[in-house]
C-alpha cells in the first residue's frame, strides 16, 4: 500500500489551518510566512485544470466588473 499525499492539498489545509487564528496572535514573521505559503500553493494549482477554471471565473467577474462601470 503506497500512500501518496498531493503537495498544494497539503498546502491548502496547512493555509486553512495558519488562517483561522486569531489575528491578534499573528507576528509580522508569521504573516510573512503565510504569504509565502500561499503564493507556493498558486504556482501549484496555476497549471491545473482546477487552476484555470478559477483564473477564468475571476476574469469573467473582473470582466463584468469592467463592463458595469461603464
Amino acid at each position: 500500500m503506497v500512500l501518496t499525499i498531493n503537495v498544494a492539498v497539503l498546502l491548502a489545509v496547512i493555509i486553512i489551518v495558519r488562517l483561522r487564528r486569531r489575528t491578534q496572535a499573528r507576528k509580522r514573521s508569521d504573516e510573512q510566512l503565510t504569504v509565502v505559503i500561499v503564493l507556493v500553493f498558486g504556482v501549484l494549482v496555476a497549471p491545473t485544470a482546477f487552476g484555470q477554471g478559477i483564473a477564468d471565473v475571476v476574469g469573467q467577474l473582473a470582466d463584468g466588473i469592467t463592463d458595469s462601470g461603464r
